[in-house]
């Protein structure tokens, strides 16, 4: 019985993707920071975080509803697949971290509540049809993702350079990796019929891609120092992660097998966390 509970507890993280939930959750608290230029009232944070780690975890759910077909062949290890929970339990757990997520953005006003609403909207149609569209699907991920930190400041009251500049990061740095992981996933694709970048113009040419849209991510970064609004604080650690990114940029275009590929990734969303994290404490100082 305990064996059994610790096997679906497991699992459900594993649907959640709680790296993912977590860091929906700390970018909004983030643009939350940023906008108020310290430390909000506690019950912002709060609310804040748990609204996007809900929202987040709930479209992370039905993802994988949605990829079952695909990670059998890709990742025939996942909750789904493997048989470690069942679909009825999937929707239970869907349904409890959306109801949750939406009280939390209703909480945070009535402007918040909407865009929450439409960001799962949007999060659960790229799941079901926007996904298969390629460089279209792409680009409302990386949209999501840089929204979250818009709708923490605007949680905050305000929208500032600041706060517009990390969103543009946020987005470019996304859309890059996102590029970069269909390329590790060509087989699974065909299941599906994908319009990935590179399902249709192969793994090299969508790598390079990829790394394009990332040099334009390291071009915007020195952006809020040479803007006047941040310090040498920032350009230190901003300039030291863009070392490190870069590196990995140049070792992912160069991978070459599937799993080099994915650990270069990895490694670019750890450190460009990382940084977020660790800038984002020394606001509060």
């Amino acid at each position: 019985m305990t064996s059994t509970i610790a096997t679906k507890l497991r699992a459900s993280a594993e649907l959640i993707r709680m790296d993912l939930a977590l860091g929906a959750g700390f970018f909004f608290v983030a643009g939350e920071i940023f906008a108020f230029g310290g430390l909000p009232p506690f019950h912002l944070v709060i609310l804040g975080f748990l609204t996007l780690f809900f929202i987040s975890g709930s479209a992370n759910i039905s993802n994988d509803y949605f990829d079952r077909e695909v990670d059998r062949v890709n990742l025939p290890s996942r909750p789904l697949p493997s048989g470690r929970i069942s679909v009825t339990e999937l929707w239970i757990l869907f349904s409890l971290f959306t109801a949750s997520g939406m009280i939390g953005a209703a909480f945070l006003g009535p402007l918040v509540l909407v865009l929450v609403v439409l960001f799962w909207c949007i999060a659960l149609a790229y799941n079901i049809k926007l996904k298969d569209a390629g460089f279209a699907g792409n680009l409302v991920v990386a949209a999501c993702i840089g929204m979250t930190i818009v709708l923490g400041a605007i949680a905050a009251g305000t929208v500032n350079g600041v706060v517009l500049t990390f969103a543009a990061l946020a987005f470019f740095f996304d859309l890059g990796l996102e590029i970069a992981a269909d390329t590790m996933d060509v087989k699974g694709d065909e299941q599906r019929s994908s319009r990935s970048l590179a399902h249709r113009w192969g793994r090299a040419r969508a790598l390079r891609i990829s790394a394009l849209w990332l040099t334009v991510f390291f071009l915007v970064t020195p952006v809020p120092f040479l803007a006047g609004w941040l310090g040498y604080d920032y350009l230190l650690l901003i300039g030291t992660a863009d070392l490190w990114m870069i590196a990995c940029t140049v070792r992912l275009v160069a991978s070459p097998t599937i799993e080099e590929g994915r650990r270069q990734i990895r490694r670019l969303y750890l450190t460009w966390g990382l940084f977020v994290i660790v800038f984002t404490l020394t606001r509060l100082l």
